[in-house]
């Protein structure tokens, strides 16, 4: 279930939503397409025009933003937007769909604010990530495991390795680390009482556990990481 805006945001959505409007725009409109109440519109637009925003109407008519109105442009520069519209449709592609669409949204707030010179570039398809994984469960299963990496949560595994041999495991999932090309789960493995990666498309079944744990010095991703680095002699990189 989507988690609801903060208010700062639903602000920055109203004005969004108001800007160049040649037709005002009902507060019951404005409630539905945010998923508030009418009473909490009538609120957001007293706190806009407290601003200094030109919200032009009133309540049971309608509301509007005069169409010169225009929101500070964001200080970014051209190699900037380019790392942001890359990394966003990287994420769109290889994470799960609760990230992507936060990804989405992010890169529309973005391209609402940037001046007309930059705005173009979000549109550009000169460096694409293409997603050929829609009819896979993997990015479904990675919602799954982030979440429960999250919240700390216990899962129990049944398991595939790569020579086809099966196991059923209790771990404590730890964070996921992308290889370029696969995700890798790791995670503490109660059956090897250590640290173990597991790929998630060798997952065959998962079960959310209702118990938890805790991180420790010497039982989280930052340990695991160290161990990585001091076995590779390295200090920023990751094993190939």
């Amino acid at each position: 279930m989507p988690q609801p805006m903060n208010r700062a945001e639903r602000l920055f959505q109203l004005t969004n939503l108001l800007r160049g409007r040649r037709m005002a725009v009902t507060a019951r409109t404005l409630a539905e397409k945010l998923g508030v109440s009418e009473r909490t519109i009538y609120r957001d637009i007293q706190a806009l025009e407290l601003s200094g925003v030109p919200v032009e109407g009133e309540a049971g008519v309608g509301y509007r933003i005069r169409y010169d109105f225009e929101l500070p442009p964001l200080m970014f520069d051209r190699h900037e937007i380019l790392a942001l519209i890359l990394g966003s449709r990287m994420v769109q592609a290889w994470s799960d769909p609760e990230l992507a669409a936060a990804a989405s949204h992010a890169l529309d707030k973005i391209n609402a604010i940037l001046p007309d010179d930059l705005k173009s570039l979000s549109e550009q398809q000169t460096f694409l990530v293409p997603n050929f994984m829609t009819s896979s469960p993997v990015p479904e299963l990675s919602g799954t495991l982030r979440r429960a990496i999250e919240t700390r949560q216990q899962l129990q595994l049944h398991y595939q390795r790569a020579d086809r041999q099966t196991s059923d495991r209790t771990i404590d999932p730890l964070g996921m680390i992308y290889w370029g090309g696969k995700w890798t789960l790791i995670a503490w493995c109660h059956l090897r009482d250590g640290y173990r990666q597991f790929r998630p498309d060798r997952i065959l079944n998962l079960t959310q556990l209702n118990s938890h744990f805790d991180t420790t010095s010497s039982h989280s991703m930052e340990h695991y990481m160290a161990l990585v680095r001091a076995e590779y002699g390295c200090e920023d990189t990751l094993p190939p």
